[in-house]
């Protein structure tokens, strides 16, 4: 089984790593080189919903495929994959459970992996100081860590509107002129000018005489006239929510009394 050059790898970083049914693991953030050899060994890739997980996946058999990267592994077993500190350099006991867990033969002989560049050799010819009380022996350091927060979106459905028509009855007042015909009396002297009509009938006799009065009356039509044009649109207002929660962080003090010291 062997291991891609590095030349051949080198433009894989910000590729797209992809597991053995073509779906989208990740994308590859970094390659780790074999402290003793210098070939890659293995891709650090960022899984996770918003990418802030390193997954580690052997480099051995991966190839290049359409500008992604694909290994002969399905996303669920990377996303299963031991933790492994992205610090730039995986010791043996990281490697070690990384191989177990890929199905792969690991050897203690075995140097760690490191980014290109990085003194994973010093690393490993330099003893631990003292020894662990709390396990076993590892080296000389302790590794400090702490969470962060991470704060992300996602969109609900809040509430829905509607338009709806109802009829209201309301009262209305206008005012109308009308107009009507009333009965006057008008009275003329007998001239010359209307004597004969005058002196035309009997001299003494009852007599009736009838007009035809009128008048308007307001007469109410209604009908229903368009008015306007109403609907319905959304928009995107942006305010400021304030988060609070809490963080842990681990705090590395030392302890005990040093001789020829105050």
């Amino acid at each position: 089984m062997m291991n891609p050059s590095q030349s051949a790898v080198a433009e894989w970083r910000g590729s797209t790593a992809v597991d053995s049914d073509g779906e989208k693991i990740g994308t590859v953030e970094e390659i780790y080189m074999d402290a003793e050899t210098g070939r890659p060994e293995w891709l650090a890739v960022k899984t996770g919903i918003f990418g802030m997980k390193l997954s580690f996946i052997p480099i051995a058999e991966a190839s290049e495929s359409n500008g992604d990267v694909r290994v002969p592994y399905d996303r669920q077993q990377v996303k299963d994959a031991p933790n492994a500190e992205p610090d730039g350099e995986l010791s043996q006991e990281e490697e070690a459970g990384l191989y177990r867990h890929y199905g792969l033969d690991y050897s203690e002989t075995r140097s760690g992996s490191g980014l290109p560049g990085g003194n994973g050799d010093q690393q490993a010819d330099r003893g631990p100081v003292g020894r662990d009380t709390s396990g076993p022996t590892t080296d000389d350091a302790m590794t400090r860590s702490e969470e962060e927060l991470r704060v992300g979106k996602s969109s609900r459905e809040s509430g829905r509107a509607r338009l709806r028509k109802y009829v209201v009855t309301e009262q209305v007042e206008q005012t109308v002129p009308v107009q009507r015909e009333e009965v006057r009396l008008e009275r003329e002297p007998i001239t010359d000018a209307n004597v004969g009509d005058a002196e035309a009938g009997p001299a003494i006799s009852e007599e009736e005489h009838e007009v035809t009065l009128h008048e308007e009356e307001v007469v109410t039509e209604k009908r229903a006239v368009p008015k306007e044009r109403v609907r319905m649109d959304k928009q995107t207002v942006t305010e400021d929510q304030t988060v609070s929660e809490q963080v842990r962080k681990e705090q590395i003090e030392a302890q005990g009394h040093t001789p020829g010291r105050e």
